[in-house]
């Protein structure tokens, strides 16, 4: 089962890295442990992504954006942070007659989209087996699978999620930012439109986000402290909507739970590199992002697309010139936001009285600097500034 480019998790970023390499002439392999239909037909997990346009461009080029139902999209046409019981809030949406700042779409079909793309390529999935073990050389690498079976690759690409074993077995280390939160999701209905505005609303204890979902649904996401989280997690489902619309101040009138609720321990990481020899790290076992920028999933399709191009053009898939070209231009587009996101995560959950001041102080002053919200609209978008227009 010898491969040229083996790659553990057959995740989003592990898939899209598979369909990246299509027609590269690498034999490509993706190992993964659950069994291949739960890849097939991913269940529902709560999570909805923030695509912005260069996501949904790179999902396309996969042939796999073709693949989600419209229907199950929605355009995020405005981003709000309020904070506390402050009248004011920082907005930021695009100019009157321009595209969303992105779309949210359902994890799961983003999944399932790309497994059907990957399906439909020269890829080979070895689904419902462990990777135990890996042995890496400048000469090649080794994978150990459940029962003893070793395969070898002229490069192992990790994208086994941001606790990633892989990342360990190489040597890697990774800086790891325990919020000492939990986060739930789940999709409620309510009696009043949200008008494609997602709202984050940092109060005492608690960031309430929603995110606007088709018709009068949203996703609301709920971070709060472990103990909390398991007394929500708990309730019925009539209690658990009346607790979300307590918690959102009625904002959109009653809220009534319309699916099921996931619960997610707040952690983000970042490793201290991306390469060594015949090994990379890609998705979430390279950046693990806290979701309040809503950035990490696109940095997975990003980077993979961005290692892909590099192993394309390398005759040796392990190439180390060309491992660590794509390990420096990830970090350049990842660390600033990354280091920046947990900045603003810490300032926007910490309840002290100084914090609070901050923050008040920072959402007055962005409500009057745009073009420094200009440059956020851009960001969100993945489109250059002089393209976004940030609302006042």
């Amino acid at each position: 089962m010898d491969t040229d480019v083996a790659i553990i998790g057959a995740g989003p970023a592990g898939l899209a890295l598979a369909c990246a390499l299509e027609g590269s002439g690498h034999a490509v392999t993706l190992f993964e442990r659950a069994p291949a239909h739960a890849l097939a037909e991913p269940a529902f997990d709560g999570r909805e992504i923030a695509l912005t346009h260069r996501s949904q461009a790179i999902l396309s080029r996969l042939g796999a954006w073709g693949r989600i139902p419209a229907a199950e999209t929605a355009p995020l046409r405005e981003a709000k942070v309020v904070n506390g019981a402050s009248p004011l809030a920082l907005r930021f949406a695009p100019g009157e007659g321009a595209e969303p700042l992105g779309r949210l779409v359902p994890n799961h079909l983003i999944r399932r989209a790309l497994f059907e793309a990957a399906a439909a390529g020269a890829s080979r999935l070895v689904a419902g087996r462990a990777v135990e073990g890996l042995a890496l050389s400048p000469q090649g690498a080794r994978l150990r699978l459940d029962g003893g079976e070793e395969v070898a690759a002229r490069l192992v690409v990790a994208a086994d999620s941001r606790f990633s074993e892989a990342r360990r077995w190489a040597g890697i280390g990774a800086a790891m930012l325990d919020f000492g939160k939990t986060m739930i999701v789940a999709r409620v209905a309510h009696d009043l439109p949200h008008g494609g505005v997602a709202t984050e609303w940092f109060a005492h204890g608690q960031t309430v986000a929603i995110l606007p979902l088709a018709g009068d649904v949203a996703s609301v996401v709920l971070t709060v402290a472990p103990g909390t989280a398991r007394r929500l997690m708990a309730m019925t489902p009539e209690a658990f909507g009346a607790e979300v619309t307590r918690r959102y101040g009625r904002r959109l009138g009653e809220m009534r739970l319309v699916g099921t609720r996931h619960a997610y321990p707040l952690v983000a990481t970042y490793a201290h590199r991306f390469a060594a020899a015949r090994f990379a790290l890609a998705g979430d076992a390279a950046v693990g992002m806290h979701p309040v920028t809503a950035h990490g999933f696109n940095f997975g399709l990003s980077g993979a697309e961005a290692l892909a191009a590099q192993l394309r053009a390398a005759a040796d898939p392990g190439d180390a010139a060309a491992l660590a070209r794509y390990g420096s231009a990830h970090r350049r587009a990842t660390l600033p936001l990354f280091l920046a996101t947990n900045a603003v995560a810490r300032l926007y959950t910490d309840d002290r009285a100084p914090a609070r001041l901050a923050r008040a102080a920072l959402i007055g002053a962005g409500a009057a600097l745009g073009p420094v919200r200009r440059a956020i609209v851009a960001r969100l978008m993945d489109a250059p500034p002089a393209a976004a227009r940030a609302g006042a």
